[in-house]
């Protein structure tokens, strides 16, 4: 019984870790790995805890199964998070290279903002949150890499 029950645990943890989504921070690995797999990079800006479509575009599209199955094979994702609540503040160097990212890539500061990259960080496209399926999502990111 107990290694039946072990056996479950360890084939759960697998597919969670399957579809895990792996979100980059640092824009130079990211740009790396694009290079190495010819994917375009995905970077949002977003406010995990104060902005609430920011909030929303993670639970109807980045955190869907759809969606992160698809990116896990296409996209290198890119996140620049600004967290205004103590308990979510980042490191001092990572809060430096998200503040870098927003001055070349989103000067406006929109949230969400979403920017399509090649390789070699040149914008490809710009997007925002839509109440949408992850499914239609996908293909208006794929217009700017086509």
């Amino acid at each position: 019984m107990k290694k039946i029950i072990v056996v479950l645990v360890v084939m759960v943890v697998s597919v969670s870790a399957a579809i895990a989504q792996e979100w980059q921070t640092d824009i130079n690995v990211a740009k790396e790995i694009a290079t190495k797999e010819s994917k375009p990079i995905i970077l949002v800006f977003q406010g995990s805890d104060w902005c609430a479509p920011c909030i929303k575009l993670d639970r109807e599209i980045w955190s869907t199964d759809a969606f992160k199955k698809y990116a896990k094979e296409n996209y290198v994702m890119l996140k620049a998070d600004f967290p205004r609540r103590k308990k979510n503040k980042l490191s001092e160097t990572q809060t430096k290279a998200n503040a870098l990212l927003a001055e070349k890539y989103n000067k406006q500061g929109f949230f969400p903002f979403v920017v399509v990259l090649d390789s070699n960080g040149k914008v490809l496209g710009k997007s925002g949150y839509k109440k949408t399926t992850p499914e239609k999502y996908i293909k208006e990111l794929n217009t700017f890499t086509k």
